[in-house]
């Protein structure tokens, strides 16, 4: 059976996308890189982790693991 759409979108979900944007931001602004450092490291760029970073989109699991390597925290710390 297929995805179902959740429309609309419950409201808790944007405020868990800006929290995890927040930690991302934190995670990296204290391993002391720039957004175009961390693009260059995990293979991105840096407008995507712009977008992240303000909840515009959410990485995807793959991408929340690299970037949890990349930045030498838990992932747990990216997404609680």
């Amino acid at each position: 059976m297929g995805r179902v759409p959740l429309d609309p979108m419950p409201d808790w979900v944007p405020a868990r996308r800006r929290e995890i944007g927040e930690r991302l931001r934190d995670a990296r602004e204290r391993a002391g890189l720039t957004q175009l450092q961390l693009g260059n490291r995990i293979g991105r760029d840096h407008r995507t982790i712009h977008r992240w970073e303000y909840a515009y989109r959410i990485p995807n699991l793959e991408d929340l693991l690299v970037l949890a390597d990349a930045l030498n925290v838990p992932l747990a710390d990216l997404v609680r």
